[in-house]
């Protein structure tokens, strides 16, 4: 689930914010994304993806928002962890990264089709 944005490493492009399925994301009045609704959240790290300034954070774990250490983070190495282990943009010719992510356009398109906001919207979360 989202969980940290770094607004100085932000570059204020706002793809995050266009890519979310969820809307999750919304743009703030200095072109920073801000976390509207985090409980939106799907984990689809599609935010992560579009970030070329590997300026957000989206922990695994899909169903409980955690309270996480951002110094921590930033010096961990898992910003942008997801585009490199993706073979995202720059990852894409780097032999050590299996580009994969041809194969997510078609899905992608899907959720970013407005035939498909009112059904996520409707969607609420279930526990087994």
């Amino acid at each position: 689930m989202i969980e940290l944005i770094y607004s100085d490493l932000c570059n204020g492009c706002g793809k995050c914010v266009e890519v979310c399925p969820t809307n999750a994301l919304s743009l703030g009045t200095d072109a920073i994304p801000l976390i509207r609704d985090q409980s939106a959240c799907q984990t689809c790290f599609m935010c992560e993806l579009y970030c070329v300034s590997d300026a957000l954070y989206v922990d695994p774990d899909c169903e409980q928002p955690r309270s996480l250490d951002p110094h921590a983070i930033r010096n961990s190495g898992l910003l942008g962890q997801y585009r490199r282990d993706s073979g995202w943009n720059e990852w894409a010719e780097n032999p050590h990264y299996q580009n994969q992510h041809w194969r997510m356009d078609g899905i992608f398109a899907l959720a970013r089709s407005a035939e498909l906001q009112p059904k996520l919207a409707a969607l609420k979360p279930t526990k087994l």
